[in-house]
């Protein structure tokens, strides 16, 4: 459970702090939409993601 735990908070540290995606005052719905698609495209252009072996 605690490695689980890691791996999602690696990848929330690694959007807020990498890719720039935070809560931020936008002035509008569409700026929050695109701050957020890119940083999650970015992300998934990342070439090595953590991941969770099941062992």
């Amino acid at each position: 459970m605690l490695r689980k735990r890691f791996i999602i908070e690696t990848v929330f540290d690694q959007l807020t702090n990498i890719y720039k995606i935070e809560h931020s005052r936008h002035h509008s719905y569409i700026s929050v939409m695109v701050n957020l698609l890119a940083g999650l495209i970015a992300y998934s252009f990342q070439s090595q993601k953590p991941n969770i072996r099941m062992a």
